[in-house]
């Protein structure tokens, strides 16, 4: 079932009981329903005093919410529009959160459009926080593709160092299976295969 078909569906004050008998589901599935809603910024919840969760559904609800695609949008030079997307009620997602999202997000268009935030990168210190083991080599490798298409903040040498490969690190993939053509002296400095090329760039010219 669609979001919207579930958003129609459910709209209102809701309970897991309350969703089974509106959907014909069971409970398990009920669950996965509302999860659905709620990772797409629809749901509200709270408790009732027999300590049951109770459901605020509601178009209105994902108006006081991002979603990291929002924030890659804002910068980039090519919109993304998602099947499914993860939203964050009262919080302001970063930047940083942003890149490292879009890192692991298994898309090459989102990489792509994720370039674009090095031009906002200013805390180095989440950054580095959010991009463990191999995800900081990834984040220098596409930042070494960034600098080659547009002007860049700096990034400080703790991180650049800290992000070094050894000897012993095997190459990284950040979309299995992929590689460039273009940008061989860059994945050679960190062990990283890049997923682009400049063909794939074109919009930041």
């Amino acid at each position: 079932m669609k979001i919207i078909e579930l958003l129609k569906a459910l709209e209102g004050v809701q309970t897991i009981k309350s969703v089974m008998l509106l959907l014909n589901a069971d409970k398990k599935k009920a669950i996965y329903y509302v999860h659905r809603l709620r990772k797409a910024g629809y749901v509200k919840t709270s408790g009732a005093s027999n300590k049951t969760r109770v459901y605020h559904i509601s178009a209105e609800n994902r108006l006081n919410t991002q979603s990291y695609y929002d924030i890659i949008n804002k910068y980039a030079p090519i919109g993304i529009i998602p099947l499914e997307e993860t939203r964050v009620y009262g919080k302001e997602i970063t930047p940083e959160e942003a890149l490292v999202f879009a890192i692991k997000a298994n898309s090459v268009r989102a990489v792509i459009a994720a370039l674009a935030l090095f031009r906002k990168i200013r805390n180095w210190a989440l950054l580095s926080k959010l991009a463990k083991g191999e995800l900081k080599r990834q984040v220098c490798a596409l930042y070494g593709v960034a600098k080659t298409i547009m002007r860049v903040r700096k990034m400080p040498k703790r991180f650049k160092n800290a992000a070094v490969p050894h000897k012993e690190d095997k190459y990284a993939y950040i979309i299995q299976g992929l590689s460039s053509d273009n940008f061989k002296s860059i994945e050679k400095a960190w062990k990283v295969y890049i997923p682009l090329n400049k063909a794939d760039l074109e919009d930041y010219r």
